[in-house]
């Protein structure tokens, strides 16, 4: 059966006018689901005996398995959930002092290849449902309901390209924007892709207030297709023109995200080819301090360094934020806690 987190609400809409049934119902039941947040259909006390028969024969109320969870010194926490097909993947919850924010997954490994993240050691094995990404936002709303706190931000840059999984993604975020749903701002909302120009295209005709990011972490070809093999199928020429084109469409700010690397992406001259290759645009740049892998031979800048390719790239005109540093003292990269149990063999 289908999970009844996939359907959005036009979904449900058109499944109870096929039934016979009000439409408005579907809010009703979205209500059940995403605000009250029950875990099964017979806790919907204003649904009738029949509509729930029928929600129970045609539908689950799925689950994920917490098979890890991880808590930083910072508040950071790592889950490791594993779905109905044994699948493994990871999500996490960020403190920051605006609040709460997400990190989920999109897909089930990853085919991009960055040779920096954890997550490119496993390649992709599927797409994730949107009831599977969908249950990432909601199982960490469960969580911080315990502690009457609300997820008040989103950003897909978990494992997987979510432009590879473009409609899925699309659909989830449908539901955990929609009013009756999760209740995530549009604003709120942030997807990162490392650079799949048709999609960034077909993104910019959404009417959609969703945040794009761009992970970057180089702005020369020679450097990002070592780094990005992505880059030898869109180079930086062609997915600047797909950028100019969703700027050309939407009044959003873009971010574009850079992990530092030391020695190797915050020089001199980096900052030089960071700043040439935005200018013009409406957008940032995020430093990120880097989580370190121990299968990879990347280090992350000193704070030091940090600091100083930070003001190279303001005295170069350059918006730009320096993020802290979270999740240290736990395995807080990107695919780390997967791959490490895979590793360990403890599944």
């Amino acid at each position: 059966m289908d999970s009844i987190y996939s359907l959005s609400l036009t979904d449900l809409e058109n499944y109870l006018l096929n039934k016979g049934l009000k439409p408005f119902r579907a809010k009703q039941i979205f209500k059940w689901l995403y605000e009250k947040r029950i875990d099964s259909f017979s806790e919907m006390s204003d649904i009738s005996k029949s509509l729930i028969s029928d929600l129970e024969n045609d539908f689950t109320i799925d689950d994920f398995i917490l098979k890890d969870k991880q808590v930083s010194g910072d508040g950071t926490r790592k889950y490791l959930f594993e779905l109905s097909d044994g699948a493994l993947i990871e999500s996490v919850l960020m403190v920051f002092d605006y609040g709460y924010s997400a990190c989920i997954s999109t897909q089930v490994g990853c085919n991009m290849g960055c040779t920096f993240w954890a997550s490119g050691l496993l390649k992709k094995q599927r797409d994730l449902k949107v009831s599977e990404i969908v249950l990432q936002v909601l199982k960490i709303q469960k969580e911080l309901d315990l502690e009457g706190l609300r997820l008040g931000n989103l950003v897909l840059m978990g494992t997987g390209e979510p432009f590879d999984n473009y409609d899925n993604v699309m659909k989830a975020l449908s539901i955990i924007n929609s009013p009756y749903g999760l209740e995530i701002g549009a604003r709120h909302i942030s997807i990162s892709t490392c650079g799949l120009v048709p999609m960034i295209k077909r993104f910019a005709g959404e009417d959609l207030q969703y945040n794009l990011a761009i992970s970057l972490h180089a702005a020369s070809d020679e450097l990002r297709s070592r780094l990005m093999p992505v880059n030898r199928a869109y180079n930086l020429d062609g997915l600047f023109t797909a950028i100019r084109y969703y700027a050309s469409k939407n009044n959003r700010r873009i971010t574009f995200e850079y992990l530092l690397l030391a020695g190797i992406n915050d020089r001199a001259k980096d900052a030089d080819d960071i700043a040439n290759l935005l200018r013009g645009l409406n957008a940032y740049i995020n430093l990120i301090p880097y989580n370190e892998v121990d299968e990879n031979n990347y280090h992350t800048s000193s704070e030091e360094n940090a600091l100083r390719f930070y003001d190279l790239l303001k005295k170069r005109n350059v918006a730009v934020t320096l993020r802290q540093k979270r999740g240290v003292d736990i395995d807080a990269a990107c695919g780390q806690l997967r791959a490490k149990r895979m590793k360990d063999g403890a599944l």
